[in-house]
């Protein structure tokens, strides 16, 4: 017999890495050791991991800079039109692999590391993530930014540089810690500084009206410096801008003011302004309304809308002279998109810009700023919504109140036109919420500020169109759309399961990977042995990968041939982490009944991080730890069922989770979750769903086929109704015992012996104020998980759904979404050519 493929060998048959090329591989070790050499300082002699990790980040960066550079060119050239996607959070992960991907280098990196006598796996590892965001929403922008560079869109992103992302977490004695982020430590291969494009951007002061026009004046400045990451295209030779600000005193910061206690302070105080960068707010769906977070979402979208109009102006590459002044053209030569509200202040500040700077009369203004601008709702949950009170605006941006004022004062003579003497309407669609403190509704002033509307799935959609936004809808239909979320490829399948990449590859060719819909052809496969044996062996290879990681980082020791039960996205009571908390504690109670039945082994994995301020949710993860203290230490149930929970899930973990899930848990609550990703990703890398109709779930089932899915629970109308009717958990807890044997377990201290009134808070929302109606969900998620048992002990049959899964997930590619961004909202046209590429550097 043949001797097994070392994991070397077996990385190089797999094409979809790209080719080592002799000339690539040797070109890339001597600028593998160039660059160690200049890395090395004089008194250090052994290089460290993390020198070789800089090393080849800046082997792989020097691919990327002549592209980037290049694509600038082009698009200085051509002058397409642009697009500027501002968003506060950009999760993107890590980016040494990713980036070897997208220019096929990853084989020939691999082989110059390995000859070298370095493993390539080590150094990625060194890798810090850039954690500059919560989860979805964050993360769909990471997604977004590959998709429109591989579609070959002149598109830059903006955000905010924080110095701190989201916090890492501990879990301490079965409770979450969370640790600052200091991901810039030992500094950033992948971002180059650009002071030339400094930026100032005001805050406080206050206005005086004059006849030419509005000054805002005595304002404190901040100077916002931009740096700037490089976004690769997928093999096109394309490279755009990710730009990041960062927030920096300017030298006469406080040194003016002769009432400042002195040199020192005032020097010391220049800290109070560069805080603004400092740290991303860890609220996931939720909002906070501190000053410091409106001086973030203002300070964005200053820097940027600068930007945006300095680039308008100058049209030549390089130059700086201004050649273009006609603000009439700017919404044909620039789109921007707003990601949720949180960059909502682009709407006044670009009005601000427009009539006060550039001296254009408001209407023409107006319909300048709304043919611009298009807005993305990503939630409906009430408490997500952004409303800012009217002092703290006053106080720290008075014109753009006063223009708020005036946005609203013409919006609602419009309403009132359209719908004479109805004054209800005028109060529910004001952009000024009365009552109590006054406020600013800042998704309403998106609606009235921006030409295009949109949800980010069909469900989402249509709840917004029927609820929340109804009376919008009905006065302007036409800037309602739906533009369901997608995933990149790239880091979705190619980047963290080559294995399953390969087995594609294998059937249908490469070019799935640029267009996700071709993964349609394997279902004439569906009943192909071979190719049933392929993927199934593909699992269980990243399932034992997956589990090696565990052992070794967590110490605990699973059975790779349980069942991979895996719920990972941020800890929040609509999610329902407790309806999985609640199938556990039934699974064990089962087991302990009948223990010499054969129950099909399970190993759960919850993962997820709970905002530091939200009580119950950091209560939750404390269950799911104490559940997995009672359930792992019983010799009774063995290794027939574990439960772990994931400390600090983030993109990396994410990357090596997702490959080896069986399956994938996504139960919100009908109407609550808005479409989610993680579901997307499950689906492209072999794992079934069970869930909710609910978000994408709804349209994953559409498209792998009902039967594919184990889809449970109410829908939305039936929550409505159960709305109506008024929900009543004690009933379920009495007419259910198992779920009333559940229950009584964790509120008697069977999972907390030493604290038995540890849950009392959880055990008493569910009991009397569950707005998530766990226990209507409950019998039928029961039921549901027993089918899933069931399938799971026919391998074949189980196989087949996964296949039927990938199939359809095409759909769910993040370069559709972007497509139809680019044709319905943007108004231009993705393309799949490539550029040239420069001289080999």
């Amino acid at each position: 017999m043949s001797k097994p493929l070392s994991d070397h060998d077996r990385k190089k048959q797999i094409s979809v890495r790209g080719l080592a090329g002799v000339e690539n591989v040797t070109e890339l070790k001597s600028s593998f050791n160039r660059h160690l050499h200049f890395t090395l300082v004089k008194d250090r002699i052994v290089a460290t991991k993390r020198d070789y990790y800089f090393a080849l980040a800046n082997t792989v960066r020097d691919h990327l800079v002549g592209r980037w550079i290049r694509t600038q060119q082009h698009y200085y050239d051509k002058d397409p039109k642009r697009v500027y996607y501002i968003s506060l959070e950009f999760y993107m992960g890590r980016t040494l692999q990713n980036t070897m991907v997208n220019l096929a280098l990853e084989n020939a990196c691999d082989e110059a590391t390995y000859q070298l006598g370095l493993d390539m796996e080590e150094l990625q590892e060194m890798e810090e993530d850039a954690g500059l965001g919560n989860g979805g929403l964050g993360r769909l922008a990471a997604c977004f930014l590959d998709s429109m560079a591989s579609l070959g869109l002149a598109a830059y992103g903006y955000g905010i540089r924080y110095e701190f992302g989201i916090f890492n977490q501990k879990i301490v004695n079965g409770w979450q810690v969370e640790e600052a982020d200091d991901w810039l430590r030992f500094g950033n291969p992948w971002e180059k500084a650009r002071p030339e494009y400094m930026r100032p951007v005001k805050f406080y002061g206050r206005t005086e009206h004059h006849p030419d026009g509005v000054k805002w004046v005595d304002t404190q400045v901040v100077l916002a410096l931009p740096y700037d990451t490089p976004i690769p295209g997928y093999r096109n030779n394309i490279v755009n801008t990710m730009r990041l600000w960062s927030a920096k005193a300017p030298c006469d910061f406080n040194l003016k003011d002769f009432n400042v206690g002195g040199y020192i302070q005032a020097v010391l105080d220049r800290n109070l302004a560069e805080n603004i960068s400092r740290v991303l707010y860890p609220n996931d769906n939720f909002f906070e309304g501190k000053e410091l977070r409106l001086k973030q979402e203002y300070f964005v979208v200053s820097a940027t809308l600068q930007d945006i109009i300095r680039r308008f102006k100058v049209s030549k590459f390089g130059s700086r002279e201004v050649v273009r002044t006609d603000f009439n053209k700017l919404p044909d030569k620039v789109a921007i998109q707003l990601n949720d509200t949180h960059p909502a202040m682009a709407i006044p500040e670009l009005m601000r810009v427009l009539v006060d700077e550039e001296q254009l009369d408001w209407d023409k203004a107006w319909d300048i700023c709304v043919r611009t601008c298009a807005y993305t709702n990503h939630t409906v949950l009430p408490e997500a919504l952004e409303r800012w009170p009217i002092d703290l605006f006053a106080h720290l941006l008075p014109r753009h109140l006063e223009i708020i004022y005036e946005i609203n004062r013409r919006h609602l003579e419009n309403v009132a036109a359209r719908f004479p003497g109805d004054h209800d309407r005028l109060c529910r669609m004001s952009l000024v919420e009365e009552g109590g403190q006054k406020r600013v509704n800042m998704a309403h002033l998106c609606i009235v500020g921006s030409h295009a509307v949109n949800g980010v799935a069909q469900i989402h959609s249509d709840i917004l169109t029927a609820t929340i936004f109804k009376d919008f809808y009905e006065m302007d239909p036409h800037k309602f759309q739906n533009k369901t979320n997608g995933i990149t490829p790239r880091r979705w399948l190619v980047m963290c399961n080559p294995g399953l990449a390969e087995v594609i590859a294998e059937r249908i060719g490469e070019d799935f990977i640029r267009d996700l819909d071709q993964l349609k052809g394997l279902l004439k496969y569906v009943n192909d042995e071979a190719f049933i044996r392929d993927i199934a062996k593909v699992k269980q290879e990243n399932k034992l990968k997956f589990a090696a990681h565990l052992e070794e980082h967590y110490k605990v020791k699973i059975n790779p041939n349980s069942m991979f039960d895996i719920q990972v996205k941020r800890i929040h009571e609509y999610k329902r982490q407790l309806l999985n908390c609640l199938h556990m504690i039934t699974y064990y109670n089962r087991i302990k009944k009948e223990p010499n039945k054969q129950w099909t082994p399970r190993t759960v994995m919850i993962g997820g991080k709970a905002a530091p301020g939200y009580h119950t949710a950091k209560m939750i993860i404390r269950m799911i730890t104490a559940i997995g203290e009672v359930i792992n230490n019983d010799p009774v149930v063995g290794d027939r069922l574990k439960v772990i929970f994931l400390e600090n899930y983030r993109v990396t973990l994410a990357e090596k989770a997702i490959p080896a899930a069986d399956l994938s848990q996504q139960i919100s609550t009908a109407g609550t979750e808005a479409s989610g990703t993680g579901n997307m990703k499950f689906m492209l890398n072999g794992a079934l769903t069970i869930g909710t109709m609910d978000g994408a779930n709804v349209e994953m089932a559409e498209e792998a086929g009902d039967g594919n899915l184990f889809i449970f629970g109410m829908r939305v109308d039936d929550v409505t109704a159960l709305d109506k009717k008024g929900y009543h958990a004690v009933d379920y807890y009495n007419r259910l015992p198992e779920l009333k044997q559940a229950m009584d377990q964790i509120s008697t201290g069977f999972f907390s012996p030493k604290q038995p009134d540890l849950f009392k808070e959880i055990v008493d929302m569910l009991m009397h104020h569950d707005r998530f109606k766990v226990f209507a969900d409950y019998e039928d998620y029961i039921k549901c998980q027993e089918q899933v048992n069931e399938l799971y002990k026919n391998p074949k049959e189980w196989t087949k759904k996964v296949i039927y899964n990938i199939a359809g997930s095409g759909k769910f590619s993040s370069d559709r979404t972007i497509s139809q961004y680019a044709r319905e909202i943007w108004g231009v046209e993705p393309t799949l050519e490539k550029i040239p590429a420069p001289d080999d550097i």
